[in-house]
Order: C-alpha cells, then sequence, then structure tokens
C-alpha cells in the first residue's frame, strides 16, 4: 500500500461536526458512561478530556481522519496533575470492583499475555490496557496508558479496588508534574469494534506510527518457511543450513523463506580478543553478554567458499553432532542453575561437587567440539577467490532451491544482545550501565534480563542510530539478504538515562530502523521480535508491518518441569491469539515457528493453519513430520491463509482459557468463501501473581468441554465477508472427526457440542450454502478435505443460476492437491475438471467429493465445474 500523503490534517477540518451524543462524564469523583457509572473514588486531580478537545495536524490518509472524526464522541483522554515534578509519577484513575475485565500486561521485560479479573487490585504490573465488560449499557469500554511528551505509561492494581497508573520517562533528567492525555478511553458496542476505534484514534493523536491498513506486509506472510533457531542453535553454520533446507525440499515442502538466526554474527566478550569470534556457543544465554566486533557475518560463515556445496563431493555434515552439542550444553546449565539454587540457599553448602560437576561438562562440551570438520573452504568445485562468505552462501542456496524467496537474518535492535563493542566498529559506541524501571520488578525473573544487566548495553550513540542500521542492512542487502529479524528490543529502557528518557531514544533508534527498511529491505523485509510493550507500538511501526505476537516457542520447560513440554504450548496459543487483539492493529501478528516433530505438532499446527499470519518451523535437520506439513503447505511452499489475523471469540475474551478449569480456547478467522472456528484445550498453566512466574496447574490439565456455533465468527469484521455472514443455512465440516461428516444447521441451530482432550483441538469449517434458482439446489464448497485449514485452499466460485435444471452449474477454483470436498443435497449430472469431464462420488447425505492432483501450469490450482 502507498504511503500517505505527506499533507498534514487535523480532525477539526475534515468536517467540524462533532458527535451530539455524549458518552462520557467525569463529576463528583465519578466517572461515567452512557451515565452508567464505571470508575468511582476518582481523585480530585484526575481529569477527563474529549478526544476532539485535544485535535493536532495529522499524516493520516484522509479516510482514517473521516473515520476517527465521525467516532471522536465516543473517546477522550485521561490525565492528572501533581504537585511536585518527577521522572515518575503515580496517580489513582479511580477504582471499580465486581466489574469483569480482560487486559493485557508485561510478564517480561519483552512479553505480553492476557489476564483477567474484576477488581482494579487484581490489574497486573506494566498492564498495556484494560478491557470492561459494561452488559447495562451493552457496550465495552477501554482504556489505554499511552505516551504524553516524553512519557510513556502503564496500569496496575492498587489497593481497594483501585486502577494506577504509572508514567515515566526513564531519565531523571527528565521530569514533570502534569499530563493532559496520558490514557486513552474509548467506548464501542463491540469488542473487536474497540480495537480498531480505539487504536485508529491514537494513531491520528499520536501521529507517531501507521496503523497495518497503511502497510505492505511482508512478502512472507502467506508462505511455508524454515528457521535454525530450534534446529542449531548457536552453532548454526552453512552446511547445516543446506541439509536443513535440502531435507525439506526432498520431503515435498520446499520452503519458501529462511530465517537465519542468532549465531550468524562476529560477537565476542570483554575480555576477549577484541578482533576474534567467541568460539564453542550453544545455548541462548551463553551469547547474551557478547557484542558486535564487526558489521558482517562471523568467520565460520566469511570462510564459506561459493560451490563447495553444489559438487557431487559436498564436505561432510554430521547430523546427530548439533543436538548432541545442544544436549551437553542444556546439562551444563542445569547444572549451573543447580549451583546457583545452592549458592542462593544459604545453609552453607559445600559447593565443590557443583563446581567439579560443571567443569566435567564443559570439558566434554569442548571434546565434542573437536576439529572444525564442517569447514567448507576446499572444494572440487571452480570458483573464483572473492566468492566466500553470505554472498556465495545465498547465492548457492538460491541456485539450488529455486523457490527460496527470501532469506533473512537475525539482529538485536542494539545489534548483538549486549550492543557493539566499544572501538570495534567505525561507529560511537559506549557501554552503558542498564537500570531496571521499577515497574519491572513485578514480572517474571528473566536469564536474558539478568545477563543484559550484568554486561551493560555498548550502545551506539542515538545520533547515529541511522548509520548503524544502514551499514549493516546495505551490507545485507549486497550479499543477497532480504529482510531481518530484530529481536531483544525493549533493552533501550534500560540504558535511556544519558539520552533524554526511553520516549526520546527510542524514538531515534526506530527512525534510524525505519530509514533502513525503507531503503535496503523494500519497506517492509522485517519482522519484530521481543516487542511487546506499548511504546515499541506507539513509536517502533511507522514501518514495520509485521511482529511476534508470543513468547518463544518452548519444546520443553527451560526449568525443568517435565509437563511444561505439554502446558507451555498452551500458554504459546493465549499468548498469540489475545496479543494479537490489539498488536493486530499495528503489524501482522507472527504466531512463531514451532517443529513439526514435537510431541505437541499436530497442537500448533491447528493454530498455525488458521492463524493468517505465515507458518514456519525450526526442525533439525531429518526430524520432520511430512504428513502433518502437508496439511499445512501447498507443494510450491505457499499456505491456505485466511483472511484476517485469528482471535479469541466473545464467549472467551473475559475468562480463562488457561486454568479455570471450564474454559477451552476458540479462535475465529475468515476465509474468501466461508468461514473457521479452531477450538483448543490449552488447560493446565498460567500466570501466578504471588510468585510472579507462569507454572503448571496439573489440576487443569484435563478433558474440557464446549460448543460452537457460526454466531462464533464475527463476520463483519471482514467487509468482504458481511454477506455470508447474513446467509440461511451453513455446512459445518469438523476436519478431525473420525468419521468424516458434514452437518447442514442454520444461525438458530442449536450450537455444536464437544469434548476436547489436553493440548488437542478440533477445526470446524463454516461454509455458506447457495440455493439455486427454483430448482431446490443446495450447494456449497468445504475445501480440500486433507488440509487442515480446508476453506482457505478455495480461490474462487461463481454460480450460473437457472430456473431449469440443467442450465444450473457450480464452478470452483481449488488449490492443492487431494480430495476436495464440497455438499450438494442433488447428484451433478456431471463434473469438469480443468475442461474435461471426470469422475466423482456423491452420497445421500449430500457429500461430493473429487480427487485432485497438482498442475505446475496451473499454479497449482484446478477448476472445477459441476453441472445439475
Amino acid at each position: 500500500m502507498a504511503p500517505p500523503d505527506n499533507s498534514r490534517s487535523s480532525l477539526s477540518n475534515v468536517s467540524g461536526q462533532e458527535g451530539s451524543e455524549k458518552y462520557f462524564e467525569l463529576s463528583s469523583g465519578n466517572f461515567s458512561v452512557k451515565e452508567f457509572p464505571l470508575l468511582s473514588d476518582v481523585p480530585s486531580n484526575v481529569t477527563f478530556t474529549p478526544f476532539l478537545s485535544t485535535c493536532k495536524p495529522s499524516d493520516a490518509p484522509l479516510p482514517l481522519l473521516q473515520r476517527v472524526e465521525s467516532l471522536a464522541h465516543k473517546g477522550g483522554f485521561f490525565g492528572f496533575q501533581k504537585e511536585d515534578e518527577s521522572d515518575r509519577l503515580m496517580n489513582s484513575l479511580g477504582k471499580f470492583t465486581e466489574r469483569e475485565f480482560l487486559s493485557i500486561f508485561r510478564f517480561k521485560t519483552w512479553w505480553s499475555t492476557m489476564w483477567v479479573g474484576s477488581s482494579g487490585s487484581e490489574l497486573q504490573m506494566e498492564t498495556q490496557w484494560v478491557l470492561f465488560n459494561v452488559p447495562e449499557i451493552m457496550s465495552y469500554v477501554m482504556i489505554v496508558p499511552i505516551i504524553e511528551g516524553s512519557f510513556r505509561s502503564a496500569l496496575q492494581g492498587g489497593i481497594d479496588g483501585h486502577v494506577m497508573i504509572c508514567a515515566e520517562s526513564g531519565s531523571t533528567k527528565v521530569t514533570a508534574s502534569s499530563f493532559d492525555a496520558i490514557a486513552y478511553v474509548h467506548v464501542s458496542e463491540n469488542p473487536y469494534d474497540i480495537m480498531k476505534e480505539a487504536f485508529g484514534a491514537l494513531r491520528v493523536h499520536l501521529d507517531t506510527f501507521r496503523l497495518i491498513e497503511e502497510k505492505a506486509a511482508p512478502s512472507l506472510a502467506d508462505k511455508f518457511g524454515w528457521c535454525t533457531w530450534d534446529a542449531f542453535y548457536l552453532t548454526v553454520e552453512p552446511a547445516g543450513i543446506w541439509h536443513g533446507l535440502n531435507d525439506l525440499a526432498e520431503g515435498g515442502v520446499s520452503p519458501r523463506f529462511l530465517i537465519i538466526d542468532d549465531g550468524w554474527q562476529s560477537i565476542n566478550l570483554d575480555d576477549e580478543d577484541p578482533n576474534q569470534d567467541s568460539e564453542k556457543l550453544v545455548l541462548c544465554g551463553s551469547q547474551m553478554t557478547a557484542r558486535l566486533h564487526r558489521l558482517d557475518e562471523c568467520q565460520k560463515f566469511r570462510k564459506y567458499r561459493g560451490g563447495s556445496l553444489l559438487g557431487p563431493n559436498p564436505p561432510p555434515f554430521h547430523r546427530e553432532k548439533p543436538q548432541m552439542l545442544i544436549s551437553k550444553a542444556v546439562e551444563i546449565e542445569r547444572a549451573e542453575k543447580d549451583l546457583n539454587k545452592a549458592i542462593q540457599s544459604g545453609i552453607g553448602t559445600d559447593l565443590t561437587a557443583f563446581e567439579s560437576r560443571i567443569q566435567k561438562l564443559k570439558l566434554e562440551l569442548d571434546a565434542m567440539f573437536g576439529e572444525d570438520e564442517n569447514s567448507v573452504i576446499s572444494s572440487t568445485v571452480s570458483c573464483k577467490p572473492c566468492c566466500y562468505g553470505l554472498k556465495a552462501l545465498t547465492r548457492d542456496l538460491r541456485t539450488k532451491f529455486k523457490g527460496l524467496d527470501d532469506i533473512y537474518v537475525w539482529h538485536a535492535l542494539c545489534g548483538a544482545w549486549s550492543g557493539v563493542r566499544p572501538g570495534s566498529t567505525q561507529l560511537n559506541s559506549n557501554i552503558m550501565p542498564c537500570k531496571v524501571s521499577p515497574g519491572l520488578d513485578g514480572t517474571m525473573e528473566d536469564l536474558a534480563v539478568v545477563k543484559t544487566v550484568e554486561g551493560g548495553i555498548g550502545l551506539v550513540h542515538p545520533d547515529q542510530a541511522g548509520d548503524f542500521y544502514d551499514s549493516m542492512h546495505s551490507y545485507l542487502a549486497s550479499v543477497g539478504i532480504t529482510g531481518v529479524k530484530v529481536d531483544v528490543i525493549h533493552t533501550l529502557e534500560y540504558v535511556s538515562e544519558e539520552y533524554g528518557g526511553r520516549v526520546e531514544l527510542a524514538k531515534a533508534y526506530y527512525k534510524g530502523l525505519s530509514d533502513s527498511l525503507s531503503k535496503n529491505f523494500k519497506g517492509s523485509g522485517l519482522i519484530s521480535s521481543m516487542q511487546q510493550c506499548n511504546d515499541f507500538f506507539f513509536l517502533g511501526t511507522k514501518q514495520i508491518s509485521m511482529g511476534r505476537a508470543g513468547d518463544d516457542f518452548w519444546f520443553q520447560d527451560p526449568n525443568g518441569d517435565p509437563m511444561g513440554i505439554y502446558w507451555l504450548q498452551g500458554v504459546h496459543m493465549i499468548h498469540c491469539s489475545f496479543n494479537s487483539l490489539w498488536m493486530g492493529q499495528f503489524i501482522q501478528p507472527d504466531w512463531d515457528m514451532f517443529q513439526s516433530d514435537h510431541l505437541c505438532a499436530e497442537f500448533h499446527a491447528g493454530s498455525r493453519a488458521i492463524c493468517g499470519g505465515p507458518v514456519y518451523i525450526s526442525d533439525s535437520p531429518g526430524c520432520h513430520n511430512f504428513e502433518l506439513l502437508k496439511k499445512l503447505v501447498y507443494p510450491d511452499g505457499t499456505i491456505p491463509k485466511c483472511q484476517n489475523f485469528a482471535l479469541p471469540t466473545r464467549d472467551c475474551l473475559f475468562r480463562n482459557p488457561l486454568f479455570d478449569s471450564k474454559t477451552l480456547l476458540k479462535i475465529w478467522n475468515i476465509n474468501k468463501y466461508g468461514g473457521v472456528v479452531g477450538v483448543f484445550n490449552c488447560q493446565g498453566a498460567g500466570w501466578d501473581p504471588k510468585e510472579q512466574r507462569i507454572k503448571g496447574f496439573p489440576e487443569c490439565y484435563k478433558p474440557m468441554s464446549g460448543s460452537v456455533h457460526v454466531s462464533d465468527i464475527e463476520w463483519d469484521q471482514n467487509k468482504e465477508a458481511v454477506r455470508t455472514g447474513e446467509v440461511e443455512e451453513y455446512i459445518v465440516h469438523l476436519n478431525q472427526a473420525e468419521e468424516e461428516e458434514l452437518l447442514l444447521l442454520s444461525p438458530k441451530s442449536e450450537p455444536i457440542q464437544m469434548t476436547i482432550h489436553p493440548t488437542t483441538f478440533k477445526i470446524f469449517t463454516f461454509a455458506p450454502v447457495k440455493k439455486l434458482g427454483s430448482t431446490g439446489i443446495k450447494f456449497a464448497p468445504v475445501g480440500l478435505a486433507n488440509m487442515l485449514n480446508s476453506g482457505g485452499t478455495i480461490q474462487e466460485v461463481a454460480y450460473s443460476d437457472s430456473d431449469k435444471k440443467a442450465e444450473t452449474s457450480v464452478k470452483v477454483g481449488v488449490k492443492g492437491e487431494g480430495r476436495f470436498l464440497s455438499y450438494s443435497n442433488v447428484c451433478p449430472i456431471k463434473c469438469l475438471l480443468n475442461g474435461a469431464e471426470a469422475g466423482f462420488e456423491w452420497a445421500d447425505n449430500g457429500k461430493l467429493t473429487l480427487d485432485l492432483v497438482w498442475t505446475e501450469e496451473t499454479c497449482g490450482v484446478s477448476s472445477v465445474a459441476f453441472l445439475f
């Protein structure tokens, strides 16, 4: 999508009309919405200002300005005043009790998740927004802490039901005593509309970000990919990448994009030779105090010689070695945790045994590394002397894997986890001590934070942020890299003391990043990660259009809980689905990778199939479930992608699908010609406010019952789907049914009941039934029954309607191979497949099926016609 016109307008000169209905009133310590009290005991120093009273020029496109103006009477701003100036101010906005709320809060510096409750005191630290259910007026009200000047705000619980707002600058040198618009309030009759309306209003008010509708998504948004992270961690190297891609291609699921994750950069520790790479790094944690000492690839990638892997005798690759190294590194990590626990116990335990075990394990790891067996310098293929490094590797990968459209690489926002080593590059970098905000004291203990604070960050001066990113990215673009995954984003808030505070420092860095993205990666080649805090979304998304919606995929609990291999998977889905409610207004939600051979791989695959974003895996070479992958991916590496991003259904919004022992997670989405609802049993874990961590609740890990109805799909959230939501009948197809059946239901039908076991799921496809003329024919295309998102395979549907039966026909364009499933209450007289008559099967229950094969000439799209 083209960027908006640079001319700046304000709401006051769009139409000049304010809605006549008054929604809000703050009077005598009560804040009311539609004359119904929402907050009581509002302090006298709190103010409320209607949205239109704060109008400023905006670069928003005219249609967005008009939309916001038409709804401006439904929103306004809280402010407050204090007697004394400070860099961190706390104030109550009032109190509530016995009122259902849904909220999103940061449980770590980097990651957010959902929380529900019924009192202001139950709000968690670092709450990013809170949504109230107000059935008395059939509405929802949302409070969003925002940015004002150099201050960023968040909510948290207070005593006796009070909602507290904390505004902080991140620098003791930046102070204030009053705010006019530090939190936004909005009301709507629809919980999904309120997200669009509220963040649309903030887009115009703040003018520091753009909505997803104003930006182009990365080209990988509708494709299948592979990420090297869980396959190799920091041991990633060229031969491993080659074999990983080749195994997938030979299995029939060729990735269209590759992400080379952490491990490719030139990093070292402060006590190491400033010109040499750190060696023998394996797991995340060991590199967290390392810094960049060069802006290009590390030695193991620099020495790659072009053509080495294209010849008949490529260098050897030992498939078991990466996993052996990872397993040994996990042993060391757990031994070190045991040592730390012994130290913290303070009982006077003899630590010698712990230390001896760690030393023994490290020697075993060193021995496993051995010689550099994977060196790929020598080659029998003729190659120019200059063809080395990433440029040679990307060229060879594209030579071998013709469909590989994109190759991304990982980097931290500050370069590496601990920034750039001073004096190692042309950039002005200084090691800045880290100061963690008091608001983060109430979040989960995190190794990444501990390590970052331990070593400080080698911060490139914000005046050079643009040069910093352009230096890295222009080089990467020149060697065939088409995008970056930018991680560890919220370290900036730790080091903002000397740079005007967290807002001003973030503005400088995000501008530099956005400018480089526009120049080097076609404006959209970036996935943001570890970014789930409001100042990123309000300041960093002018250009960025994709980002992670959840915490990492954890194949096991890093703290050693054996049940974590199961319950962490449900936690991941809750993060992604609920975060998408707000993040989807700014960026395309990315549900992260998973491993297709994991014990819960099918559980993850079900959610990725209908999430509306890219599907990618982090399988180790040779460790694949191709049967499962082929339910997600077409032979050409594209995917049957939904039209929207998946969201929780209404009946989940104010419930706890993690450990209330009764709620199933239901997520809905819309396909081009129908809708879909996925139902997942995520019970068994969640946030514990007392222990300040996510932990298992094994008593909840059990079968749960629930129901699905066509009304679970919010058809009006997609303008092309509104008519679909108005049809009289639907065919419902349950993908995972042991005995496949099609249900003919109407919006008035009773809900479909089900029971779902832990870490399992069901996907229901809803296909609208078309009645053809007066002939009594009813038809509904379901899609490829062998794909998890069956309805997403349908590309086109056209009906030729006539009162004469012989002149009635249906034409359907279907992408993919397998069994095409439709419903027809009448047996067709003929079927044409790509213009030629073809056999089909029809049963009395209306099930109509036809086998399709993949045809390269038509990009896998078959033309199916049924004549009646």
